[in-house]
């Protein structure tokens, strides 16, 4: 049996994220990339060849189940082959540590389709279960009787996470403490990109519970399921960018946390888009709204553009 206490353990985070090609011309290269951040716990991101929105999922490892955070953005198996990933990974980890009978829980950070389209992938794997994406079953899965403000444990085997709600970018959205790494998964609540309030009463209120979580918990990284800001200060990549070379890391500390808390309060009032250097926040829902923040992107990619070169006269 692995000792799960004592975390939280140091793990890889040394990685270049496969983040698009620069050109239809150019090899894609792998449709998932799968990197060992320790040897019971893996982070999974979709190419950005396969799906613009190229989301990250986590794959946790217990004694007794392992927990799979997310399904991607790609249903198609033959583009996007998750479920034959988390296999190949899960008969290594076996391998190393023999079990009986071994789990695989699939769940959620939230219900949004580019997190639960690979659903169907696990639909007939055996002992797996796959959490519903509508409220009333992730609050009956995971034992919540008091969402969303309550804080609830779930047991993989000796590694025992904390999850408590955190709505306002979508009913279902969860945060999850891992104690083995330290890790705080945020979904896409908190992550170095657009942070979209669709409800921003409940946005706000879950970032001042998220951060009181994190007061009280030893944690190490915050990690989301995007990255859309390039390292240059204040500056995202456009909406539905293919190729983002200039990526920072995807993990943030609890001080960024922090600040997205209290920008998060200083936006809620004021509908539209509110420009940091680590993060943008969206306030807003609606037609209009989302007029305003296409036009945006597509400003931003007219300004991206080279120039054209100069007509020859005549």
């Amino acid at each position: 049996m692995v000792d799960f206490h004592g975390g939280p353990v140091s793990g890889d985070l040394d990685v270049r994220w496969i983040h698009g090609v620069p050109s239809k011309d150019t090899a894609a290269g792998p449709l998932i990339q799968a990197h060992r951040y320790d040897e019971h716990t893996w982070i999974l991101r979709q190419s950005k060849a396969v799906s613009f929105e190229a989301p990250f999922m986590y794959l946790l490892f217990g004694n007794d189940r392992a927990l799979l955070l997310d399904t991607g953005a790609t249903r198609d198996p033959a583009r996007f082959p998750l479920r034959e990933t988390v296999d190949g990974i899960v008969s290594a980890w076996l391998a190393a540590n023999p079990r009986d009978s071994y789990e695989l829980v699939v769940a959620h950070s939230h219900a949004h389709g580019d997190h639960v389209a690979g659903d169907a992938q696990f639909a007939d794997r055996p002992r797996t279960t796959v959490v519903g994406t509508d409220l009333d079953p992730v609050r009956a899965f995971f034992g919540f009787t008091g969402w969303p403000d309550q804080v609830v444990s779930y047991d993989l085997g000796g590694r025992t996470l904390e999850l408590t709600g955190i709505p306002g970018h979508h009913p279902t959205a969860l945060a999850v403490f891992d104690p083995w790494t330290g890790f705080l998964l945020t979904g896409d609540t908190v992550y170095p990109g657009r942070l979209y309030g669709f409800d921003m009463p409940a946005f706000v209120a879950s970032m001042d519970r998220l951060v009181d979580f994190a007061a009280a918990r030893p944690v190490t990284h915050v990690m989301g399921c995007h990255i859309e800001m390039s390292r240059q200060p204040g500056r995202d990549y456009p909406m539905g960018t293919k190729y983002q070379p200039d990526e920072p890391p995807l993990q943030m500390t609890v001080d960024q946390l922090g600040a997205v808390r209290d920008a998060s309060h200083a936006a809620a009032a004021k509908p539209g888009v509110h420009v940091h250097d680590d993060f943008v926040i969206f306030n807003g829902t609606g037609r209009l709204a989302t007029l305003k923040l296409i036009a945006r992107s597509l400003g931003q990619r007219v300004r991206r553009e080279p120039p054209t070169a100069p007509r020859r006269p005549g």
